[in-house]
């Protein structure tokens, strides 16, 4: 049996390619705890594919590893001095998040390449032989030289050395060759201070089943547990891409290709842009304030979830978040010890959640201690949810209206344990009109998982005097889709895309490599931007090649529950999630099991 899993902040969830469900309360000082308690709830489990919080928590909690930094002598500090931009540019008490390799730990070397891959400066081997008898106690060594996304000779030589001393090493050129020295480091560095505890995770799952075990990148593929924990910087958005890829499926299948993938769980809330039935890319994000310059999908998190705890600030406003009671001891209602008061606290003194509920694990729930929880913050029920659904509507709009799409004419795909409890709300506060709510929503990462498929993704950064050449670029083109041919199984299908921009500036949007890709991102800036300029010359700064293989069980697969008509004021319990259903909304049975609600009541 295939088990798909996705460990969240409360809940552990899994789905099993028969379509049974488990979902176990989360340990969050032993995850793979209650991967194994929910394992073991199935019978001959062969294949597990894994969405994973492990390097996410690692990196939020700075419980990494040891790291030293190799670099070019005069670069030690690049990480430390980062851009000029401030998190807040009218806050001078605001710090950076810290640097992740202590100052003495960062060493420079000599030998020096130019942008075109010519040395300037030898390597000194003898220097770097005497410098590697100072990494007795490192955990890891993050590799970082300057041009080695164009050109690896040095970063390779250095390498080489480095592993022969028996140093885990991460090579900035192998996990991020690309352009931009300060973020290509960064992603090395947080890689390197990842790995020993990913690597020990992952290490672990292999011993819980017999067969193959793949674990979710953030850009929506599976890879081998062995790549995952090489490069648990690929890991950051395990778990939530699984969701956005889920209910891109769903939302195409119900007709709907633009839509607001909407995942409300526990603990945080992530939302992702769909246009055409594909979850918008990212080639870089920030990630507790570090860049990561690996392909994700581009999905907005924010600190919103049931177990988000709300209070009131020191001039009597409500404020929900980003502190949440997690598990343990979880809402006030969970019977578990909390007392903080939460928005799932403030779901169930509504209504929306019926006191009789059971919860995985937890049991039924007490809706006497969650009134008790409120009135000892001095909150009232609708107010908490009103500000929760506030703080969604943001994310949904830096996802939409940030990127110059109107989110009127898109759908809300609701899932996560609270999404459909908020999905309406949401919807109206952002004018969309439609919202889907999934077969199985509150394991729906779960089944993004479950249904994800094998990827392998390469880049290739293009030299400045071929960016403009189409003819130059199509070389490129060319020679990656010669390697990608090689290497791929004969039913893999092959993506390939540009990273451009106009020349001058500074960042890049992607496009299709084909004939006539000028005229596509033209089209995207138009989009984007709000203008473009067909006058200036469009420059191509990376290529890059994602091969796929389909999981053999796709999301449309697994048994649909029967849906009926609905209108609201109605609560509808699930068998994984609760649904609200407000006045002035209707819902009628979906695709594959979904409930489609529509909006009826004027705007």
């Amino acid at each position: 049996m295939r088990v798909g899993s996705d460990t969240g902040g409360t809940f552990t969830d899994l789905v099993a390619a028969d379509g049974q469900v488990v979902k176990v309360p989360s340990t969050a000082s032993d995850p793979a705890r209650s991967l194994r308690d929910g394992l073991r709830s199935f019978d001959m489990v062969r294949d597990l594919v894994h969405g994973t919080t492990v390097a996410t928590n690692t990196l939020l909690e700075c419980t990494g590893g040891r790291v030293a930094l190799v670099t070019n002598r005069g670069l030690e500090d690049l990480i430390e001095i980062g851009r000029q931009d401030r998190p807040h540019l009218y806050d001078p008490t605001v710090d950076r998040p810290p640097v992740l390799v202590a100052r003495n730990d960062r060493h420079g070397i000599t030998g020096r390449q130019d942008a075109t891959g010519g040395e300037i400066e030898g390597l000194d081997f003898g220097e770097l032989d005497e410098l590697t008898h100072r990494f007795a106690d490192v955990d890891a060594v993050a590799l970082c030289l300057l041009h080695s996304d164009l050109d690896h000779h040095h970063e390779q030589a250095v390498a080489q050395r480095l592993r022969r001393a028996g140093l885990d090493v991460t090579v900035s050129s192998e996990l991020c060759p690309e352009m931009r020295e300060y973020e290509r480091f960064s992603t090395a560095v947080i890689n390197a201070y990842l790995r020993p505890r990913c690597r020990a995770y992952l290490s672990s799952l292999a011993l819980v089943v017999p067969g193959d075990v793949g674990v979710l990148t953030s850009s929506g593929g599976l890879v081998a547990a062995e790549q995952a924990a090489d490069e648990p910087a690929r890991l950051l958005l395990s778990g939530p891409a699984g969701g956005v890829a889920a209910a891109s499926a769903v939302a195409l299948a119900n007709g709907f290709p633009d839509a607001v993938s909407f995942d409300m769980g526990g603990t945080s809330t992530d939302v992702c842009l769909i246009l055409n039935g594909i979850p918008a890319p990212a080639a870089m994000r920030d990630v507790a304030g570090y860049p990561v310059r690996l392909p994700s999908l581009a999905v907005h998190t924010v600190g919103a979830g049931g177990g988000s705890i709300a209070s009131l600030d020191p001039g009597g406003a409500v404020v929900v978040g980003p502190r949440s009671a997690g598990a343990t001891p979880g809402p006030a209602c969970y019977r578990r010890g909390g007392t903080l008061a939460t928005v799932t606290d403030a779901d169930v003194v509504l209504g929306r959640i019926s006191a009789s509920t059971a919860l995985p694990g937890l049991g039924v729930l007490d809706r006497s201690a969650a009134v008790a929880a409120l009135d000892r913050a001095g909150l009232a029920a609708a107010d908490v949810v009103t500000v929760v659904d506030a703080v969604m509507a943001e994310a949904v709009r830096a996802v939409t209206v940030a990127q110059g799409v109107d989110p009127r004419g898109l759908a809300l795909v609701a899932f996560g344990g609270a999404g459909p409890l908020h999905a309406c709300g949401l919807a109206e506060a952002v004018g969309i009109d439609t919202v889907v709510v999934p077969a199985r929503a509150g394991v729906l990462s779960a089944v993004g998982v479950l249904a994800a498929p094998r990827v392998v993704e390469r880049v290739r950064s293009v030299p400045v005097a071929a960016s403009r050449s189409f003819a130059a670029v199509s070389v490129v083109v060319e020679s990656m889709a010669m390697e990608v041919r090689s290497d791929s199984a004969p039913d893999a299908t092959v993506e390939m895309t540009l990273d451009a921009r106009y020349a001058g500036q500074s960042h890049e949007l992607r496009v299709p490599a084909i004939e006539g890709w000028d005229r596509a991102f033209h089209a995207v800036h138009r989009r984007v931007n709000g203008f473009d300029r067909p006058e200036t010359p469009v420059e191509v700064v990376a290529v890059r090649v994602v091969t796929s293989r389909a999981s053999p069980v796709a999301v449309l697969d697994l048994d649909a529950p029967e849906r009926r008509a609905v209108s609201g004021p109605m609560v509808i319990a699930d068998t994984e999630c609760t649904i609200w259903v407000p006045d002035g909304w209707t819902g009628s049975p979906g695709e594959a099991g979904a409930l489609v609600l529509r909006r009826t009541t004027a705007q």
